[in-house]
């Protein structure tokens, strides 16, 4: 692990500063939130091209139709958050106002923040202390998030799928070439939500047969995202409900996908899963497992990004799993009857592929 986690030193005032920002952290983010909602970074971003000096208070008022109040509110807030700079009565662009304007990982963090997390972590205590996403009662009256995906608020939904898709489309791309390796002709992909892994393979190749197993109301999304697309026909349907381990997973595939699906399970329950994907795999089939490990990220912010986004899980999504720790991935393999033959790391916005076997 990083030398950073094991202790950085730093002076008292820049300490109780850091503190204070976590203290306001929900005020700072709604206030960026608006800062690009209204247009204001932008603003600021495209004045800096003609008017290096920067807009007045007033200026920024009147060309985004906000209240001067609500101006001088949101402005002063961003200045002392950083986000924007203050010289002679003119406000311009810092970097990281730059970056919540720009980024566009940046903005799927924001969306999902705001529409799915923000309300429900108010309830992360109750969450902690009984094992439940007692978050999730902001959203609907679900057990899980997943029962829930389908049904969820336009908005909300748009920013779970968006945030969801952003980390995993590019990684796709990168998986196909070491998950085709062996011409497989038949392929099951485990917890394959909305078909995106599904439509790739059979874009890659033009006779496999992909077979997706999750949730009914999953497979209902599935089936109503890959209507009409080319290599649709060769994709099919599974429902099953994975929490019950009497669900047996079915055999005689070439190839055994997961993507981003065995985070959503106790460890206990990775274990069980994994022992039943190995129970009916066929000799020479491989399983590929591909996850965000957030102590194998190049980058400090992917880290971060990764070990939040555990917090979610927690008070949101089932309440008992999160992103893993490579160390505890890997046992959770072992104790299941496979064997790692090897791991990609870096693929896309930071993905591990894992290649296993049967032990």
């Amino acid at each position: 692990m990083d030398s950073k986690y094991n202790g950085v030193k730093m002076r008292a005032l820049e300490a109780q500063r850091a503190a204070h920002a976590i203290a306001f952290a929900p005020i700072v983010f709604q206030v960026s939130r608006l800062m690009v909602k209204y247009g204001i970074f932008k603003l600021l971003i495209e004045a800096g091209r003609q008017e290096p000096q920067g807009l007045s208070a007033e200026e920024i008022a009147e060309r985004s139709g906000i209240s001067l109040y609500g101006v001088k509110v949101l402005l002063e807030s961003s200045l002392t958050a950083g986000t924007v700079f203050y010289n002679d009565g003119r406000y311009s662009i810092s970097k990281i106002g730059w970056f919540l304007e720009n980024d566009a990982m940046v903005k799927a963090d924001i969306d999902f923040n705001h529409y799915v997390n923000y309300k429900g972590m108010y309830h992360l205590d109750e969450a902690i202390r009984e094992g439940r996403p007692a978050g999730l009662k902001e959203l609907g009256d679900w057990p899980t998030i997943y029962e829930g995906l389908s049904s969820l608020e336009p908005e909300v939904q748009s920013a779970w799928f968006g945030f969801d898709h952003f980390y995993s489309d590019n990684s796709f791309e990168q998986a196909l070439p070491s998950v085709f390796a062996t011409s497989p002709a038949s392929i099951l992909d485990i917890g394959g939500n909305t078909g995106r892994f599904a439509l790739k393979c059979v874009g890659e190749n033009e006779s496999v047969k992909v077979t997706v197993m999750d949730l009914p109301q999953q497979i209902g999304l599935l089936m109503e995202n890959i209507k009409g697309r080319k290599g649709s026909g060769r994709i099919s349907g599974h429902p099953a409900n994975l929490l019950d381990e009497s669900t047996v997973i079915p055999g005689g595939f070439d190839v055994v996908w997961m993507s981003q699906f065995l985070d959503c399970f106790p460890e206990d329950m990775v274990v069980s899963i994994l022992k039943r994907v190995a129970a009916t795999l066929k000799p020479g089939a491989r399983v590929f497992i591909m996850e965000n490990l957030w102590d194998r990220q190049t980058f400090d912010t992917a880290s971060f990004d990764l070990a939040q986004t555990s917090v979610y899980f927690t008070a949101m999504a089932n309440g008992n799993s999160k992103l893993f720790f490579t160390p505890d991935l890997e046992s959770m393999i072992d104790r299941s009857g496979l064997r790692i033959k090897s791991m990609q790391d870096s693929l896309g916005f930071g993905h591990t592929l894992i290649e296993c076997e049967k032990a």
